[in-house]
């Protein structure tokens, strides 16, 4: 409570210090005037104050905790929903990723000491943020490495039974993606790893070590597979290249990972990893403190071409990873497109482009009605005067730019939601892991990825009250 004694403080004041209260690498405890004054701040004010704050993040650390586990395209930096999760949400409130991906809100909710809920349909984005979030016992993770390199020594050295195993154990048409990627050589060394770790008993430890595993397959340039630029989630075969020895690699990433986490504050009980669409949440109504979320962009990147690289090994076959594609969001399968009324201006840039591409045109269609929905469905489980940022590139199509931005901020406000505001961030390229060529033109939609993004501003109307 503020005493009647307590002045009050200039409002552009308040601004400031919440800026610097969000952006700081390090949480440091409030002032005694940041925690009296910003009752006086409402959550629009707060959402706008951060809106114009640095958020481009170009030159901070991003690998700390579990962030840097794992390769995976279109990551957003960690202090990017880190601000929001610090300036629009209190410690035990519940923060919301509906489409986790690489499980980036997740984990600093976590460390933020949120209740952190992600929810994705992708099975290594699930395998992932359940990794990264879940507490674990650096004793024992230890421990479970030593004995899953001693293991998969003993079966290299069976090769007949190494061989009869991944005869068995690929259908003919996953057999075939797997030969055409992996020397035989390293396929005999991934399969001894596999086996080996799913002797493990220990749960969160083979959770961690399936992702060490899947981390060696999944990289931006070396790797084990005949695969270049998987990270980006664009592979190709690069005949020339020597893979690397799996075991080796499974050691070195170990090392590394295990250095990450001795430094980082995981509270297991306190996230849940869901399996599910963000069209259709499995999460009561008006349960949600806080949403920051990525989605894919409209003529997505095609984050199953390069998950599945690893995912083979996990038991999938090449056919039912085909199948669940489809289902993504900004998949280019069209098929029925339901008939959904959209607001004026994502409506005339669909017009605009039919007359360029039809196909295109649909596939924008889709998105953008899948996005409806989705963002209906954030609006359902969000409290009243509570916030969701939404993080989402533009797309270049047939030379058009569709401006997803100020389609999908049109959507948002007609389904109730008030647009506090629309702010551009330029991408750190090689951080956001984005498949762009700068200053070459290409009709080629993966070629003229984008180079910024917008960070769209949303507020739940509600209560006028204002939380601390």
């Amino acid at each position: 409570m503020i005493s009647e004694s307590t002045p009050a403080c200039p409002r552009q004041t308040l601004k400031e210090q919440l800026r610097l209260f969000a952006f700081e690498d390090v949480l440091l405890p409030p002032s005694e005037v940041l925690s009296q004054c910003l009752l006086e701040l409402s959550k629009r004010e707060r959402l706008a104050a951060l809106l114009e704050g640095e958020l481009n993040f170009h030159g901070e650390k991003n690998g700390y905790a579990s962030h840097d586990l794992h390769s995976f395209a279109a990551k957003f930096p960690p202090q990017l929903p880190r601000a929001f999760i610090r300036g629009l949400s209190n410690p035990g409130d519940v923060v919301l990723d509906p489409m986790m991906g690489s499980g980036t809100t997740v984990v600093e909710a976590s460390q933020e000491k949120r209740q952190a809920i992600g929810i994705d349909i992708d099975p290594l984005a699930l395998r992932l943020g359940r990794a990264k979030t879940m507490a674990n016992d650096l004793f024992t993770i230890r421990d479970s490495w030593n004995k899953v390199i001693k293991k998969a020594i003993e079966l290299l050295s069976q090769k007949e039974r190494i061989e009869q195993y991944l005869s068995q154990f690929f259908d003919d048409r996953t057999k075939s993606f797997v030969d055409y990627w992996f020397l035989p050589e390293t396929q005999r060394e991934l399969m001894a790893l596999a086996m080996a770790i799913q002797e493990i008993t220990d749960k969160p430890s083979r959770h961690f070590l399936e992702l060490i595993f899947s981390s060696i397959i999944i990289t931006k340039s070396g790797g084990v597979s005949k695969a270049r630029d998987l990270a980006h989630s664009r592979p190709h075969l690069d005949p020339t290249k020597t893979p690397k020895n799996a075991l080796e690699q499974f050691s070195i990433r170990m090392r590394k990972n295990l250095n990450n986490l001795e430094e980082m504050e995981t509270i297991g009980k306190s996230t849940k990893v869901i399996a599910g669409d963000a069209r259709s949440m499995p999460i009561a109504n008006e349960a949600v403190d806080l949403i920051v979320t990525s989605p894919p962009y409209a003529n997505a990147i095609d984050y199953m071409r390069a998950h599945k690289f690893s995912l083979v090994w996990f038991g999938k076959s090449i056919s039912d990873l085909s199948k669940l594609r489809a289902e993504y969001i900004g998949s280019e399968r069209i098929g029925q497109i339901p008939c959904v009324a959209l607001p004026d201006r994502p409506q005339r840039i669909l017009q605009r482009l039919q007359e360029l591409d039809h196909k295109k045109s649909e596939i924008l269609r889709k998105y953008f009605i899948e996005m409806k929905a989705i963002l209906s469905e954030m609006f359902r489980v969000l409290r009243k005067n509570s916030a969701a940022i939404v993080v989402v590139g533009t797309s270049v199509m047939r030379n058009l730019d569709v401006q997803t931005h100020d389609g999908l901020a049109d959507i948002a406000a007609s389904l109730g939601f008030d647009v506090v505001g629309v702010k551009q961030r330029i991408l750190d390229r090689n951080r956001r892991m984005m498949p762009a060529r700068f200053g070459k033109k290409s009709d080629s939609m993966i070629e003229q990825r984008m180079h910024e993004e917008y960070v769209i501003g949303l507020l739940k109307p509600g209560s006028t009250e204002i939380s601390a």
